[in-house]
């Protein structure tokens, strides 16, 4: 099941969404932020589990949508690529609060072994109402993300700064 799982990860705003949008319209199943749903979802009801809000109750939720995200498309056949993982949140909690939670649910709840990081591209970060931290928050995920998938046993591969055309080119040839 988890080499199905393919995982888009990286960079705020280095472009993953519009990939999995290009990766949608070429027909593959995809799974949009958590994040972002969580966000919207908070905002609509003027809840608090919010990154400016409450970081760790946030990440919390992400990381349960994350693995509920993954056992929804269990019978799903063929690739699936998820923007953003439950790595990506467990990351953050780990930096947030030191709760070691990575190692605990990465035996368990593996993607592909080949993860795609978007980098740093600062020509095209743009915040809005759900992203509100700077590109200097967006580089510290980045540096958590780079080294926290690999020690996961994870291979990272970076994606080109190239039209989101050709980077779903790159992402299918390395699958």
């Amino acid at each position: 099941m988890s080499d199905r799982f393919i995982v888009l990860s990286g960079c705020s705003g280095g472009g993953k969404s519009t990939l999995l949008e290009e990766l949608s319209r070429r027909g593959h199943a995809t799974v949009e932020e958590p994040g972002r749903r969580i966000v919207q979802e908070e905002l609509a009801k003027d809840g608090t589990a919010l990154p400016w809000l409450d970081l760790a109750a946030f990440v919390r939720r992400a990381i349960a949508m994350a693995l509920a995200d993954r056992e929804a498309m269990r019978d799903q056949p063929g690739l699936i690529f998820f923007d953003r993982g439950w790595v990506d949140a467990a990351a953050a909690l780990e930096a947030h609060t030191g709760e070691p939670v990575l190692a605990t649910l990465a035996a368990q709840h593996r993607y592909n072994t080949k993860v795609f990081l978007t980098p740093p591209w600062p020509e095209i970060y743009a915040g809005d109402a759900e992203r509100r931290h700077g590109l200097e928050a967006a580089l510290a995920e980045y540096a958590r993300l780079e080294t926290g998938y690999p020690a996961l046993g994870y291979e990272t591969i970076i994606l080109p700064k190239v039209p989101v055309a050709e980077r779903a080119d790159f992402v299918l040839a390395r699958l």
